[in-house]
């Protein structure tokens, strides 16, 4: 069940950026601006409220159906506003759809993975990596034939993945997670502390490869490296201790930060040791927020936008 879904969070966010591309692709520079920011700040600033109706609801199902539904409706109105010719509203329209349908999607994802796994940071970290690698997919290879291939592959896994819940929902209702109390003081500042990390993360992220020259084969390897980086972080967590991987990845990106002017491959190798640190914040959040692994999700994915936009004012 993490496979799959997994690989829907590769085909959804390949599904949104292939459709924001085809729409970018129909008209000019000046709603550029518009249709990507209307959209990131949809998809990662809202998801802490979709991450509470995540934690909320009682049939989870609701939610992915409510995600497939709208990214439907989303590459129907890409296909409009493209033919037609509708500019503007159009465009919003567009972007409104894919970001509420990707926010809702996140927040069904990290909450079930989380509690199917119980909170396995193997688990996690495979569950976030493949976002990356199918953002660049999209990004090389948008075309209409490509968004056909990852609505229909959506829809399909999203069945497979409904079938498998239903059993295993029936065959068993034990909770795997281990839930831990803290105080509201300690937790409150225990998420500002992962939030702050997760914007560091996301702005060294951007600073390793912001400036680059992006051909498709490097965009391709940007995406591939940082979706290994943050499966890897799982695994090395898991076998090296929180806090020997924590030091390593943390010399290895100092390192890679200071000589990033030597060249491509260290730029990279600090893409990639930034990336590892992914599944740990999610997984230290989930613990302090027991029950609650929707908004913990939610609340991380919104601490990206911040840091990624401090990265593009200083570039």
């Amino acid at each position: 069940m993490t496979i799959i879904c997994s690989l829907l969070h590769l085909l959804v966010d390949g599904l949104c950026v292939c459709c924001l591309y085809m729409v970018a692709s129909a008209f000019s520079s000046s709603h550029l601006v518009g249709i990507f920011l209307s959209y990131n700040i949809l998809a990662f600033l809202t998801q802490p409220l979709t991450g509470i109706m995540a934690d909320r609801i009682e049939r989870k199902h609701w939610l992915l159906l409510a995600s497939v539904l709208l990214l439907t409706m989303a590459c129907l109105a890409t296909s409009v506003v493209v033919n037609l010719r509708l500019s503007a509203h159009g465009v919003m329209i567009v972007a409104i759809l894919l970001g509420i349908g990707n926010s809702l999607f996140h927040a069904w994802g990290g909450k079930q993975v989380a509690v199917k796994s119980g909170n396995d940071i193997r688990a996690l970290g495979t569950f976030v990596s493949t976002g990356a690698f199918g953002l660049s997919l999209g990004i090389v290879f948008f075309s209409w034939p490509l968004i056909y291939v990852f609505l229909i592959s959506i829809c399909l896994l999203s069945i497979v993945y409904l079938n498998l819940d239903f059993r295993s929902t029936n065959a068993t209702t034990t909770d795997k997670m281990s839930v831990h109390r803290f105080s509201r003081l300690f937790v409150s500042l225990s998420l500002l502390a992962l939030m702050l990390a997760v914007m560091l993360r996301s702005n060294l992220g951007e600073t390793f490869t912001g400036g680059i020259p992006k051909s498709a084969c490097l965009i391709l390897l940007i995406g591939f490296l940082s979706m290994l980086g943050k499966m890897a972080g799982g695994w090395l967590v898991r076998y090296m201790g929180i806090v020997r991987m924590l030091v390593l990845v943390v010399l290895l990106t100092v390192v890679c930060f200071v000589f990033r002017s030597q060249g491509l491959a260290v730029l990279l190798l600090g893409l990639f040791a930034v990336n590892c640190t992914m599944p740990l914040t999610l997984y230290l959040a989930n613990l302090v927020l027991p029950r609650h692994e929707g908004l913990a999700f939610g609340l991380l994915a919104s601490a990206l936008i911040p840091g990624y936009l401090l990265a593009i004012y200083s570039l």
